[in-house]
């Protein structure tokens, strides 16, 4: 019995690539600079921005003092320890936050969230060592920072969002008087956000004459709207955006900020059904001793054919489905070619099933 072959289809949907061309401008941001300086006015000014409704979240609970941080203007969620801050992140973009049709998102800030969990870090450690001024190596402080990132990268790629990330730096001419921790920390915090943010902006206070100006100064860039050293003179969230489409500044992709471009690709594509050759069930080994016996072989003969094609084996229980096709086959051939029967006797050689193959164990007759 020849090894039949038949047909199976596979058939399905996967996702069309180029559905995901880029449909919408957007912008993350990172606000860095010292205590004082408007960093959280300037993140809180993206609930004016025309965004949708703005989600702050608050490590540092002073969101109270900014208007209308109490929901008449954005929701500013106070986050009192920092294991909160994963949960409410995943609460307002896949749970029952979505419901409040958040469209941008502020972390303030990301340095007090890093500064407290690398501190459960530092005290874990010396309470394990039994030493109480025990430092991590840079091997944990770098993998304490890959771990602590996901809050990043939650907010700033899974978001798909216009977001804002408020950091810390010493004041300038105090670094030397920063709380040591602290101190150590600050420099870990500016790796992530220059991974996950599009710009960078450092803050600070200018005076002009009796004034006090805020100054925001791009020191990391993504954006050819937005060169290193550009300094933008009390900005807020829509000034800043609106740089990525107007003005001379803005020479990247025209995109729209606040409604996407119609799809023009389809989402999901259909997949080409396949073929796919999968060999149909062979023979028994019952079956093959009924047409051996059907054929004047004795099993004593299968047995012989088996130890020369099929690897030496002696029992044919131990045989696999492959091995009982190939004997089979011989059988087959040997009913097409009609030779004279072999020699009776138990455990006479069957010349015609040994040379079925084209030889290989062929001996002559006189």
């Amino acid at each position: 019995m020849e090894g039949a072959m038949h047909t199976m289809s596979k058939a399905g949907t996967r996702v069309n690539p180029l559905s995901r061309r880029p449909r919408q401008q957007r912008l993350v941001l990172a606000v860095r600079g010292a205590a004082g300086t408007g960093k959280s006015h300037f993140a809180a000014s993206m609930a004016e921005a025309g965004l949708g409704r703005l989600c702050y979240f608050d490590v540092e609970r002073k969101a109270r003092l900014l208007p209308g941080s109490d929901g008449t203007l954005f929701d500013a969620l106070e986050i009192r320890t920092p294991d909160e801050l994963p949960d409410f992140i995943d609460w307002a973009l896949d749970g029952e936050g979505r419901e409040q049709g958040y469209g941008c998102y502020a972390l303030d800030s990301w340095a007090m969230y890093f500064g407290r969990k690398h501190r459960d870090t530092l005290l874990a450690l010396r309470e394990r060592t039994g030493d109480p001024t025990a430092q991590l190596s840079a091997e944990e402080l770098a993998a304490d920072q890959m771990i602590l990132q996901e809050v990043l990268r939650r907010l700033c790629v899974d978001s798909g969002a216009c977001v804002v990330i408020v950091d810390q730096i010493g004041a300038k001419g105090k670094e030397d008087r920063e709380e040591n921790e602290l101190g150590r920390v600050l420099p870990l915090t500016t790796g992530g956000l220059e991974y996950f943010v599009d710009v960078m902006l450092e803050a600070s206070l200018r005076l002009e004459g009796l004034d006090t100006v805020r100054i925001f100064r791009v020191v990391k860039s993504n954006s050819s709207a937005f060169p290193i050293g550009l300094e933008l003179r009390e900005p807020n969230f829509a000034s800043v955006l609106a740089r990525l489409t107007e003005g001379s500044g803005a020479t990247g992709p025209l995109l729209p900020i606040h409604t996407p471009m119609p799809q023009t690709e389809p989402e999901l594509l259909d997949v080409v059904p396949t073929l796919a050759l999968v060999p149909s069930a062979g023979p028994t080994l019952v079956e093959l001793l009924v047409k051996a016996d059907e054929y004047g072989f004795s099993r004593a003969q299968l047995i012989t054919a088996a130890r020369h094609y099929c690897g030496g084996k002696d029992d044919l229980e131990r045989l696999n489905a492959e091995e009982i096709a190939e004997l089979d086959r011989r059988l087959s051939a040997h009913a097409v070619r009609r030779q004279p029967a072999p020699a009776e006797g138990e455990g006479a050689e069957a010349p015609e099933l040994m040379s079925a193959s084209g030889g290989r164990g062929r001996r002559s007759h006189a």
